[in-house]
């Protein structure tokens, strides 16, 4: 019995690719040195897999950045600003179309379908020259065959490639990316027979664009181009990797009759509805790649559920085309459970990383091969059970309270306009109100500060004296620069979803569980296992603190239900609307504590409320009414002189603008600047809204300071499509990775500019 890997994460056990980046980026190593680097961890990596004993191992799933933007390099499809002249694509040329240089700006980026990765988007138009210059591919297949590993290397496929492109700067937005392919199906023809020649016997594109609703034309340039590529593919055994959902029945029915295709790969995880499909007929002679272990969770495997499903399509598919696989890339998971030093044995015992679901595929093989693995399937089968009857997973009185919640929609009793009438005689706040959207910028002593006190270098009195004084500057700085609506800063977090997990029941931590999110920067998701429940108030100090520093209102600082799951690895023993709905009872529980406190603002972000949205319409209606009642659910019981503001980060927000209207909080601060203002064009096409909204004036992610002039005309062009009583004038997000020295000018700019606008409405 066969077993395969579908991708594997690239940065390392110990993130070890991340600070090569970065050191060379900042000139303090060579390219040679960051090349030793990645082959080191490749070289790893392929050696683990055969070791393990999989038969299908992948190459070409490393990247020094990202899989889409190294298929642009392949394909030579440089944006003409980067002024490359043709040739092999060096890391200069590369890193520029990533990151940008210093004179031209990078490539988008943007979330590779529902995950938290990011990829670089490609730039295309008529005029784009596709020449094969990145030979990435055959050099690495050929640099596993020296060590004596024969892989299977793997591409983006060409149809998924272009539908995740855009029309470039210039181009006609309505130009069809589609009518590139058999300009780009040329270079691909090119690389397969570099692959051949090299000695590659299967190859893998990776098509999952196939599980998203397509129209019949988009179907069928799969169709065109497969066939287009099949003597090119003749003598290979290719495979179509599709994952992240179940693939629809008219895709299924497009993908298995494709000419010269030897193997289809389904996500079987989150696309239990293809088994189905498969059941009812699947091409005879083909191999099924079945994707069993979840490649986008932290859980261990139901092996004894797993053997019951790959059994389930044996006698459809044949034993010998049977092949068990990840649901999908394994670059969505932590890398090792090994390097867990902190975990205590039991929750360890529940979880797989990265390197234990390559032994976990491996034992379901053998096990379908008749060489089952007793003890550990045994073993398994002892930490299932453990994980459903453990005393830490269920908590009677939150399950209760959950239940409770059903019956009622959660809305405030009064409308938002009387509240915002009632909140004005109380805040009595001027027009254009400004305020940031919490916190500052976080420097090396305070970080030196929060280390110190978590390793009991310091007293608690010290750390809070600390961050007391932090507090206090931050303040002052606010008042001085004469914004309206202060924050604390933050200064005590260290992630928006850390700091709150540690202080809830039902959360875990690791140490090095990394998962990349874009090009060297890492995300370490906390881990929800059980219930969830607030023991005692989280931020109430604090915030307490800050308001007794100020007359002016001072912002409560809370992170959103939804927020705090999307950027965790969730339970997966109950659906992600009930753990859902338990973190906002604990959130309203906070609400209520900060409100008792004094606190008359309270923000409640939902920056990742959009990157949970189902990639599927049918199923995107059912998520937007659980997310959006769950945020209710946090603010329902406050007054009406209580105003609740929401946070939401960059993200196309045009398609789910009535939610948002849904969410009925006093005030919404929105990425805006970023987008090219994308967001205000809803507004233009007459979606009323009744409610403060704050659309960034600025971008924070970069270190450009905006003249004032600049920042009045964005005010001005808010104030086109937004009444004046209701807009609120604030950066895009919060400050915490910029400096002082940008912090600080970028603010005067932004209230002078509202002063200047206050003064010409006043007229």
């Amino acid at each position: 019995m066969a077993s395969h890997i579908v991708g594997y994460p690239r940065m390392g056990p110990k993130r070890e690719l991340k600070f090569a980046l970065e050191s060379f980026w900042d000139g303090k190593s060579s390219a040679e040195d960051l090349q030793k680097v990645a082959c080191d961890l490749r070289a790893s990596i392929w050696k683990q897999m055969t070791s393990a004993g999989i038969k299908y191992i992948p190459s070409n799933t490393f990247s020094y950045y990202d899989q889409v933007l190294d298929t642009t390099a392949m394909l030579g499809a440089v944006p003409s600003r980067y002024g490359w002249n043709g040739g092999e694509i060096g890391f200069d040329t590369y890193f520029s179309m990533a990151r940008g240089n210093a004179s031209v700006p990078a490539m988008e980026m943007t979330k590779w379908f529902d995950t938290n990765y990011h990829f670089i988007v490609p730039e295309l138009g008529p005029d784009v020259k596709f020449t094969y210059a990145s030979h990435k591919a055959v050099n690495e297949y050929k640099e596993a065959k020296a060590l004596g590993v024969d892989t299977v290397p793997v591409l983006v496929g060409p149809v998924t490639y272009l539908m995740l492109s855009k029309p470039a700067k210039g181009v006609d937005k309505s130009f069809c990316l589609l009518s590139l392919l058999p300009k780009v199906l040329a270079v691909y023809k090119e690389v397969v027979a570099d692959l051949k020649a090299a000695g590659a016997s299967w190859i893998q594109f990776d098509e999952p664009t196939l599980v998203m609703d397509l129209e019949p034309q988009k179907l069928q340039a799969f169709s065109a181009a497969y066939s287009e590529l099949e003597s090119a593919l003749s003598g290979l055994n290719v495979l179509i990797e599709t994952y992240f959902a179940d693939v629809p029945a008219e895709a299924y029915k497009t993908l298995t009759a494709l000419n010269g295709v030897t193997a289809f790969g389904f996500d079987l995880v989150r696309g239990t509805k293809t088994l189905d499909l498969i059941k009812a007929g699947f091409p005879i002679g083909k191999y099924l790649f079945a994707g069993v272990v979840d490649g986008r969770n932290i859980w261990a495997n139901n092996l004894a559920a797993s053997l019951d499903t790959l059994n389930s399509v044996e006698s459809i598919v044949g034993k010998d085309k049977l092949v068990v696989s990840t649901s999908c890339s394994l670059l969505h998971t932590a890398v090792d459970l090994v390097n867990e030093t902190k975990l205590d044995n039991e929750i360890k015992s529940w979880l797989a990383f990265a390197a234990q679901k390559i032994v976990e595929v491996n034992a379901l093989a053998k096990a379908l091969s008749g060489q089952k693995d007793e003890a550990f399937f045994s073993s398994n089968a002892s930490a299932q059970t453990s994980r459903k009857s453990s005393p830490r997973v269920t908590n009677e009185a939150v399950q209760k309270a959950a239940a409770a919640l059903k019956g009622s929609d959660h809305r405030r009793a009064t409308n938002v306009t009387a509240r915002l009438d009632a909140q004005q005689k109380k805040l009595n706040l001027p027009i254009l109100p400004t305020t940031t959207i919490g916190s500052f910028p976080q420097t090396v002593e305070l970080r030196r500060v929060r280390r110190e006190y978590k390793a009991t270098k310091i007293s608690e009195e010290e750390y809070v004296n600390s961050i007391k004084e932090e507090i206090r500057k931050v303040v002052e700085l606010q008042e001085q620069l004469d914004i309206d609506v202060l924050v604390h800063g933050e200064p005590e977090r260290n992630d928006m979803v850390e700091y709150f997990g540690e202080q809830l029941s039902g959360f875990a931590f690791t140490v090095n569980g990394w998962v990349q999110s874009y090009g060297s920067r890492c995300v370490k998701p906390p881990i929800i296992y059980g219930d969830v429940s607030r023991p005692k108030p989280m931020t109430v100090f604090w915030s307490s603190m800050a308001q007794s520093m100020t007359k002016r209102p001072m912002k409560g600082m809370l992170t959103g239900p939804v927020t705090i799951l999307n950027w965790s690895f969730v339970r997966n023993d109950q659906p992600r609307s009930k753990t859902t709905y338990q973190i906002a009872l604990a959130i309203k529980d906070e609400v209520e504590d900060l409100e008792k406190a004094g606190i008359t603002v309270i923000q409640i972000d939902e920056a990742a409320l959009r990157e949970g949205l189902p990639l599927r319409k049918s199923e995107q209606g059912h998520y937007l009414d659980w997310a959006v009642h769950g945020f209710r659910i946090t603010n329902v019981g406050v007054q009406d002189t209580t105003q609740i503001h929401t946070h939401m980060c960059y993200s196309n927000f045009n398609d789910i603008i009535h939610s948002i209207i849904d969410m009925d909080a006093d005030v919404i601060t929105i990425e805006n600047s970023r987008s090219d203002e994308k967001l205000l064009s809803v507004f233009r096409e007459g979606v009323k809204y009744g409610a403060g909204i704050g659309p960034g004036v600025y971008d924070i992610h970069s270190p450009r300071i905006p003249p004032t002039e600049e920042i009045a005309d964005r005010i001005n062009k808010m104030l086109a499509v937004l009444e004046k009583n209701i807009l609120w004038v604030n950066p895009d997000c919060g400050l915490k990775t910029r400096k002082y020295g940008e912090v600080n000018p970028a603010l005067t700019n932004m209230v002078a500019a509202t002063k200047l606008i206050r003064s010409q409405l006043g007229k």
